[in-house]
């Protein structure tokens, strides 16, 4: 009986267990720097490419998976006539989203492609609870259905130490106003609809965990917490500060993770992720 194959790109920031456990098939985005080519998460390690990156002249590049990696992807995972559910980064940071809409109308295999309007694990939020219930025998409208409710009840923050990375990249996203502002500033924004939110500037680290939890304590007020993630740019000490804040509401457990090449490109070394779903 034909089952339901799931699909993501390399920004979810999932470990290599849970991707296999669930046989979650991962296409990366490239990223360029010093002059060299490497497939996201896969031919360079997330700390490795921040030295890289350091050393850089120029801000890296990154660039989506071309249609003919989707296409062929697809072809082979609905061969036996699965049905592919592709879910990716936010459409409002990357044209991901609407290549492999693009390859799915290429490819001979039955794909729905899903816009998550996230990135890192709170992507892999959405693309975990497809796995699971794929897994379980659900339909892919029902699996559907339910990822819109995960995106309802995500939410993300991102810290950045300077906006130039953001700047450069074009992904400043409504956080425009910023720009100019004092290199000491750590700007807090939110992920919204797709697209960076402003949501403080603050100066210390301590500030950085007051307001994320602050965030975390009202927004969970009443509900159940499904997930906690930290991603970070090689700042282990604040992503483990955060955490400790963090066991003092619940006893579920966050996720750290190393924020993977493409997402570091575009926050610059120091960023950390908050992202955590409640219902």
């Amino acid at each position: 009986m034909p089952g339901i194959k799931i699909v993501t790109d390399s920004t979810t920031d999932l470990p290599k267990e849970i991707l296999d456990q669930y046989n979650i098939e991962v296409i990366p985005l490239t990223v360029y720097v010093n002059g060299e080519t490497y497939e996201d998460n896969v031919t360079i390690s997330p700390l490795a490419f921040i030295d890289k990156m350091r050393e850089a002249q120029d801000i890296p590049k990154t660039s989506q998976p071309s249609i003919g990696v989707f296409v062929d992807t697809y072809d082979r995972l609905g061969a036996n006539g699965d049905t592919i559910l592709s879910i990716h980064m936010t459409s409002g940071m990357s044209g991901t989203y609407n290549t492999a809409c693009a390859a799915a109308e290429m490819s001979a295999s039955n794909v729905q492609v899903i816009d998550s309007q996230m990135i890192s694990q709170a992507l892999g939020f959405q693309v975990i609870e497809a796995a699971q219930m794929a897994e379980e025998g659900h339909s892919v409208e029902s699996i559907i259905r339910r990822i819109k409710q995960v995106l309802d009840f995500t939410s993300l923050y991102v810290v950045v130490e300077k906006l130039d990375n953001l700047i450069k990249g074009g992904r400043i996203g409504k956080a425009a106003g910023w720009i100019g502002t004092v290199l000491s500033i750590k700007p807090i924004a939110m992920l919204e609809k797709g697209v960076y939110t402003p949501v403080a500037r603050v100066r210390t680290y301590s500030q950085i965990v007051k307001t994320l939890i602050e965030r975390f304590e009202q927004d969970i007020k009443g509900k159940m917490i499904r997930g906690i993630g930290i991603s970070h740019a090689d700042n282990l000490t604040l992503a483990q500060r955060l955490q400790q804040e963090i066991a003092r509401f619940t006893d579920v457990p966050v996720r750290i993770r190393p924020a993977t090449p493409v997402i570091t490109t575009h926050t610059g070394p120091g960023a950390i992720g908050f992202m955590y779903y409640a219902e």
